[in-house]
């Protein structure tokens, strides 16, 4: 079973951070609390874990996966970012958004969608979120936890310990975490699609 770390949700103890984050660096997946619900992150450089995230959630293979960026500047090192897509993300970030734009070449080939090379980014409004990334020192990919037929608000960590904690190392536990997805916003295109509407209010279109 993976270890349950149990941090505090403002302030999480450094000490649990670093042990996520060694299993992240050691090529392991974690489970860790979001403004948007319970994810699964690992390393960019992890080629085996988005073929183990996709058979947990059970989709295919042209899923979008998201990277979990620390800010704006980080973010632009991964993705391209026109003026329009700039003005959007830095008005509604930190914030439960997730943006689809055209991936740069420092983003694996696996990691993007494999017809439209794009790839999902976003800036996470949590405590855990920003310490985990500071940490790390570099983005973070991610996809929200999901268990088909499965309602999350019922589950607790120890239920998803008992569910996934063969094929995670780490779950932290920072109190009731509720499961709303993020507003997805399509931008590789220089216009505005939004492709579903979430915990972020859509209050720009």
């Amino acid at each position: 079973m993976a270890d349950i770390l149990r941090v505090h949700p403002d302030n999480p103890q450094p000490r649990s951070i670093k042990a996520a984050i060694a299993s992240v660096r050691n090529g392991g997946l974690i489970v860790y609390p979001t403004d948007s619900g319970y994810a699964i992150g690992w390393s960019m450089d992890n080629v085996k874990a988005a073929k183990i995230v996709s058979q947990i959630k059970e989709i295919d293979a042209q899923h979008h996966f998201t990277m979990m960026c620390g800010n704006i500047s980080q973010m632009t090192e991964f993705v391209l970012v026109d003026n329009v897509a700039f003005r959007l993300i830095k008005q509604h970030t930190p914030g439960a958004y997730t943006f689809i734009l055209e991936a740069t070449r420092r983003v694996p080939k696996k990691l993007q969608h494999q017809k439209r090379k794009t790839i999902g980014v976003r800036i996470a409004d949590h405590a855990v979120v920003s310490a985990l990334l500071e940490e790390l020192g570099e983005p973070m990919m991610t996809s929200t936890l999901e268990f088909p037929d499965i309602d999350m608000y019922e589950l607790d960590v120890d239920d998803i310990n008992l569910k996934v904690g063969n094929r995670v190392n780490s779950i932290i536990s920072a109190g009731y975490t509720a499961q709303e997805p993020t507003t997805v916003i399509d931008l590789s295109e220089g216009e505005v699609n939004v492709i579903r509407e979430g915990k972020g209010p859509v209050d720009f279109v």
